[in-house]
């Protein structure tokens, strides 16, 4: 497997994903009882079974010895960590750089107002943006992109975590983007996520008269040894600002915009009663 060979890294987590569903099957779980023994989702599960999540070594730990392995899943562990070093997903070249700062932060703040944060959005709901993106992408490229976003989830399993906070418009919540099953699935996942430590979720009431984010959607993001950056993004454009100036007005706008927010037990609750109006 050459480092450029990432139709190779894919197939190699095809190939494990294809051999965990043999050793779940024989040992007689659904992929539901098998994410609940192990504290994943079944989407989770459902995911690495198809090869599009990777697989994480204290996973396959794990799995080798609830699934009688044999040893068969811990072997593989060390292959495993070089080909997350190859780059098995491809970005929007306009996207690249921020993706990769993203992958360094040890703190992110986001404000979104079209649709839930990238790194927090199901398979389904990822897959149901890609598809409805206009110009229209083609299957491959839309698979790319799932992929690439479904990989920036791994912040939520590195340690020390990424400290991630997070302020949505209600609307955001109650659009069903890829239909309603799909809006309920993405509901529970941020109940989920939001019950993480490292995890502060938010919602902007609609009822909101008015707000310091009129201007839209941003994100504030903190590399280890570097100034806070703000992040703007729309209709492909970006901009990453480093100004501390102008990072330090976004900075105020997020931090009035978490004043007129929700608390965390109160968009918990909020959540809550959406998934039971579904």
């Amino acid at each position: 497997m050459t480092d450029d060979d990432t139709y190779s890294t894919a197939d190699f987590f095809h190939a494990i994903g294809r051999q965990i569903k043999v050793l779940r099957e024989r040992a007689g779980f659904s992929q539901k009882e098998l994410a609940s023994r192990v504290g994943y989702s079944e989407e989770q599960i459902s995911s690495i079974e198809i090869g599009r999540r990777t697989p994480q070594p204290d996973l396959l730990e794990v799995l080798d010895e609830l699934l009688d392995a044999g040893g068969l899943l811990k072997t593989v562990i060390p292959d495993v960590v070089k080909a997350k070093e190859r780059p098995r997903v491809r970005h929007p070249d306009w996207f690249k750089d921020y993706a990769e700062l993203e992958a360094k932060a040890v703190e992110l703040c986001e404000f979104s107002t079209l649709a839930i944060p990238g790194q927090m959005q199901t398979e389904a709901y990822a897959r149901a943006v890609f598809t409805n993106r206009r110009p229209i992408l083609d299957e491959e490229t839309v698979e790319m992109r799932v992929q690439a976003r479904l990989a920036r989830q791994e912040m939520f399993s590195k340690w020390p975590p990424v400290l991630l906070s997070v302020v949505l418009w209600e609307p955001v919540l109650r659009q069903p983007i890829g239909g309603r099953e799909v809006q309920r699935e993405q509901l529970q996942r941020l109940l989920e996520l939001g019950s993480l430590r490292s995890v502060e979720i938010q919602v902007l009431p609609s009822s909101c008269e008015a707000h310091a984010g009129m201007n839209g959607p941003f994100t504030l993001l903190t590399v280890q040894g570097r100034s806070q950056m703000a992040y703007f993004e729309v209709q492909h454009l970006n901009r990453l600002i480093t100004n501390t100036e102008e990072v330090r007005v976004v900075a105020a706008k997020y931090g009035s915009l978490r004043a007129e927010a929700l608390t965390r037990r109160e968009s918990a609750g909020l959540i809550k009663r959406l998934l039971g109006e579904l």
